[in-house]
């Protein structure tokens, strides 16, 4: 008989998100319909800001985000080694440069420290923008980001893919939803199924200038627009204005997005129930992620550190439990080395991943299957 198997991340669809694409696929419109515009509507507000703009996944949203805030080859900008590939890459589809600043060792995410000091290495103007990511979850503080972004006139870009739902309190005590345009010029958030809202694929870019708006509504549909222009020309008339793409999101997966996100609030307060639980057993035996004060992580994962991670990932597969790895640094990565990357300064974020490994976080998870985990992991670092 097979073992049941406790991914480390696994979507929820439930009846009413099979009934609302069942009934949008018997609407008039499968894609660059009325269920586009209802979704990035509603996901505007929800996180708090002016315009979103969905797009077909969040790689899509990363490379139009800094297109929209006009990188040009050889132009560079900072992100963290401890993310996704496609946090880096974006720069590379434009022809800039990635540079790499180290993580905070507590927090996992881009620390401000390590960014200021790269910066300050060089003359004024030698970096164009700053992409920080809410790793596993965990708001960055944009402000104490935007305040180093100002002082040297960078742009910022927020990787919120893991973290809808998530904020971190402001020095006046306002919460600050993640990629509610506050402190960044722009923010991304990821519909891939591990994610908080499973759309299949999917992302949207959110963002409160309206300039901003219209150029990446335009960079996702091939560069084209057609406002304002049937009444001098025809209904039939558009204009191609800049090179763009195809990166549009269907109204199939629109009306997924828009059911997914009713559920989000409940949720993030689920993932946050099981980290609890993680936390309570862990506590003073395995070290995991800190928790800021006045920061309410969205909790995409829950990653805990161990000496033998690569003994712990294999025991736990044998148990049916498929931990997995967040990430191997981006700087390690044979194409980043490939073009110079390879002998970075960057201790903190590979002293992390050599240790690094992600529990099961996903709100279906249910306290059994838990109990279970924890009951394996203390019992593998026990023997």
């Amino acid at each position: 008989m097979n073992k049941p198997i406790i991914p480390y991340g696994r979507q929820y669809i439930d009846q009413n998100d099979i009934d609302t694409v069942i009934d949008t696929l018997t609407a008039d419109f499968l894609t660059q319909g009325p269920k586009v515009i209802e979704f990035e509507e509603k996901f505007a507000k929800y996180i708090g800001s002016k315009y979103a703009v969905a797009v077909s996944n969040a790689t899509a949203g990363l490379h139009i985000a800094v297109m929209a805030l006009g990188l040009k080859p050889g132009e560079r900008v900072i992100t963290t080694p401890i993310t996704f590939a496609a946090s880096a890459n974006c720069v590379r589809y434009c022809g800039g440069e990635v540079w790499f600043a180290d993580i905070d060792s507590d927090t996992y995410t881009l620390s401000l420290e390590s960014t200021k000091k790269l910066i300050e290495s060089k003359p004024k103007g030698f970096f164009k923008g700053i992409i920080p990511v809410d790793f596993a979850g965990l708001p960055v503080n944009l402000e104490q980001f935007k305040a180093l972004a100002t002082e040297h006139d960078l742009w910022i870009i927020e990787d919120a893919c893991h973290a809808p739902g998530g904020y971190f309190s402001d020095t006046k005590g306002v919460k600050q939803m993640c990629g509610n345009g506050k402190y960044a010029d722009i923010g991304i958030f990821s519909f891939h199924p591990v994610k908080h809202i499973a759309c299949g694929e999917g992302g949207m870019v959110t963002t409160n200038s309206k300039d901003l708006y219209d150029r990446l509504s335009r960079l996702r549909t091939h560069g084209i627009t057609k406002d304002n222009m049937s009444e001098n020309h025809g209904g039939w008339y558009y204009e191609m204005q800049e090179l763009g793409y195809n990166y549009r999101l269907t109204d199939i997966q629109s009306a997924l997005g828009i059911t997914q996100l009713e559920k989000n609030n409940a949720g993030v307060r689920r993932r946050n129930e099981i980290a609890q639980n993680y936390k309570n057993a862990f506590y003073g035996k395995i070290k995991f992620q800190s928790l800021p004060e006045g920061t309410y992580n969205a909790h995409h994962l829950f990653v805990i550190e161990v000496e033998n991670r690569k003994a712990l990932y294999d025991y736990l597969r044998e148990a049916g439990i498929y931990a997995q790895i967040h990430y191997i640094p981006v700087h390690t990565l044979p194409y980043y080395k490939s073009i110079g990357y390879e002998g970075a300064d960057l201790g903190n974020s590979e002293a992390y991943y050599s240790k690094c490994i992600s529990l099961p976080m996903y709100p279906t998870l249910t306290d059994e299957e838990q109990s279970f985990v924890i009951e394996k992991v203390l019992g593998f670092l026990n023997e």
